[in-house]
């Protein structure tokens, strides 16, 4: 029996769904973009490709949702979840996208009673340094 063979991810000739997601990724994280480098790109290049290629050139770029509401969902699903370091940056992600800074403390206390006050409190604490840096 033959071994399936493992798909090396390729970024010489990237396909339109990466090369969407990159652009995306390149848009909401503005000045960011390229300044830090993640685990992923690291330790998990080709996990790197499949979050550009799917999760921003697929999902984050369907038509049905605005960039705004994707980013008050997912910051309401990582403070939930208590993910610091990625809700910083999705934090700076939703500036990027036309969040206010006013909205965004307020999708956080939108959620005080339905995720719990320490993790909102972390959740504005992580925003506030996101709006400093950003300033």
């Amino acid at each position: 029996m033959k071994k399936p063979t493992q798909r090396k991810a390729s970024r010489k000739a990237p396909n339109a769904d990466l090369a969407r997601g990159l652009a995306l990724r390149k848009q909401l994280n503005g000045r960011r973009w390229g300044k830090t480098s993640t685990p992923l790109v690291e330790a998990a290049p080709d996990l790197e490709v499949l979050v550009n290629e799917v999760l921003f050139g697929r999902i984050w770029s369907r038509g049905t949702i605005d960039l705004k509401m994707r980013s008050v969902a997912v910051i309401a699903a990582l403070t939930a979840t208590a993910q610091r370091p990625q809700l910083k940056n999705y934090i700076g992600n939703a500036l990027n996208a036309g969040l206010t800074k006013a909205e965004i403390v307020e999708v956080l206390m939108q959620l005080v009673f339905y995720v719990g006050l320490p993790k909102v409190v972390n959740a504005i604490s992580a925003a506030q340094e996101v709006f400093l840096e950003e300033s």
